[in-house]
């Protein structure tokens, strides 16, 4: 079909992608409560123990027994990846670019499969799901397309200006060896799969590791790689706590470079550990964001509460990208509120594998509390919550993790503008001009994403000032939501980042290089 499927393009696909998507979910299901195990060395490897996972949409649900990896693991994973090194590394880079491709194909292919699983085991809505896997394909397909355009890194530079000899020169970057991956809950295969990509494709061998809540997207992207017929040891999928898994990756002494994605207290930990060693080691920290939108009195207010509430609630909020505080202008912030409370009354909630609910669960039921215990503190220091705020237990809702949207009206000072609380909660401030808007949004230590709603002429003081790595300006499909690959990049400033390069842009993929300049002479 001619539809192409962005985040952008979601909210209206067509009928066909939602008949492919219910076939899809009932084979999915009818696999459901299977093993599931390690992948190192190209062999599945069972896990020392297996833990049985539940939906975060209806815990009576098991989704599989899933395959838990220990610190032995881990260094037969890091030794696999080790070995494999030097011939990956030696495999010319158009070999490496039709293999990467080939997995974004496979995926493609498998895009329904993949994406009623992410809707079982993550609670993404349908389309949510099918967009993940999408992009995940995507990475694949623009890295290894980015890595051939640029001629692989190999530049040949002027010859010295000897008379009497033929001096040569030639600039190449070349792969650093073991590459670590840690990936979210949230997007546990697009931030798994596109670092991936990124490091196989230049050379790089990769050890990943998931967030011990989603370990079946790890899973069947190892499938695809595997099927893909990438050489053994190229890639490993290790399951397992952080504690464990995560910190055998991260101290092992054969980690050349790591790419983490998660909070900033964490990333900037993995940040200063990869510095301390013998030598500082590569670390592509992409953490939180406290992500603004302003809306001025010259604002479209309809498009500005659709765009608003699609990012401050898609997904239950559980996006580093997600909206979460809004700074309007006091002489239409009566209006603007009153268009949310009509949105955000008018979501449907409920099992996220079916067609008529935008909005399924929170991933776990330490979510549901920390967003009680959120809601509860948005009603002090001056704080008034506006709608929402408590848990859904009613019917079917009950077994799983539901929350109802919470909007909250706060003056700035209130503590929870500070905070990144990754839930479905929007905070909104009144605020006389666009430059105090300006002010409170730029004082997070946060800046990943940030909207605007105004004029032409606010629009450029915006775009001058703003601290944040990815800008929406007026956009309804959402105010702080929605890059894809190919089309916006994606990385955060100050606190959100640690290299100022951002996902799917043209400075992405030499981060995963290292540069080598060669002198010879005839």
């Amino acid at each position: 079909m001619s539809f192409k499927l962005t985040y952008s393009t979601m909210f209206d696909p067509p009928e066909a992608m939602h008949e492919r998507f219910e076939a899809a979910l009932v084979k999915v299901r009818g696999g459901l409560g299977a093993s599931h195990p390690l992948f190192i060395g190209g062999v599945d490897v069972p896990g020392r123990i297996w833990t049985p996972l539940h939906s975060p949409a209806d815990q009576r649900q098991v989704i599989g027994q899933f395959g838990q990896g220990t610190e032995v693991d881990v260094a037969q994973a890091m030794a696999a990846a080790k070995s494999a090194f030097p011939a990956w590394r030696a495999t010319p880079p158009a070999e490496r670019v039709r293999l990467v491709r080939r997995v974004s194909e496979l995926m493609e292919e498998r895009v329904y499969d993949i994406g009623a699983a992410l809707a079982l085991e993550v609670g993404k809505n349908r389309m949510e799901a099918l967009g993940e896997t999408q992009e995940t394909a995507d990475f694949f397909s623009s890295y290894a397309a980015e890595y051939e355009a640029r001629g692989y890194y190999d530049i040949a530079n002027p010859d010295d200006p000897l008379p009497d000899w033929r001096s040569h020169n030639r600039s190449i970057l070349k792969p650093h060896g073991v590459w670590g991956v840690i990936a979210p809950f949230n997007f546990p295969l697009a931030l798994a799969g596109g670092p991936t990509a990124a490091a196989l494709v230049t050379g790089n061998t990769v050890v990943l590791k998931g967030a011990s809540v989603t370990p079946w997207s790890g899973r069947l992207l190892a499938d695809c790689i595997r099927d893909a017929g990438l050489p053994t040891g190229v890639f490993n999928y290790v399951m397992g706590s952080g504690s464990t898994v995560g910190e055998a990756l991260i101290q092992h002494p054969d980690l050349a470079g790591i790419t983490f994605t998660g909070s900033q207290e964490v990333g900037m930990r993995i940040y200063r550990q990869m510095a301390a060693g013998r030598y500082p080691r590569p670390c592509i920290a992409e953490m939180g964001g406290k992500n603004a939108c302003i809306v001025t009195r010259h604002g479209d207010l309809e498009r500005a509460a659709t765009g608003i509430v699609r990012s401050a609630f898609g997904m239950g909020g559980q996006k580093c990208s997600a909206l979460s505080r809004v700074y309007v202008e006091a002489a239409v912030a009566d209006d603007l509120i009153s268009r949310l409370l009509e949105k955000v009354r008018a979501i449907r909630i409920g099992d996220p594998c079916r067609r008529e609910h935008w909005l399924g669960p929170v991933i776990s039921q330490g979510a549901v509390r920390d967003f009680e215990a959120y809601c509860a503190r948005l009603a002090q220091q001056g704080g008034n919550l506006l709608t929402g705020g408590h848990r859904l237990a009613g019917g079917e809702l009950a077994h799983g993790h539901y929350v109802a949207p919470a909007l909250a009206e706060a003056p700035a000072s209130h503590p929870l503008f500070g905070e990144e609380m990754f839930l479905p909660i929007l905070m909104l401030c009144r605020v006389a001009n666009l430059d105090e808007a300006l002010r409170h949004a730029n004082a997070s230590d946060l800046g990943l994403t940030a909207g605007f709603y105004g004029d032409d002429a606010e629009m450029q003081v915006f775009l001058d000032r703003i601290e944040a790595g990815v800008l929406y300006l007026n956009r309804p499909q959402g105010a702080t939501t929605g890059a894809w690959p190919g089309y916006q990049a994606f990385g955060g400033w100050k606190g959100s980042g640690s290299t100022g390069k951002a996902i799917g842009s043209a400075y992405y993929l030499p981060q995963y290089l290292r540069e080598q300049s060669q002198t010879w002479v005839d």
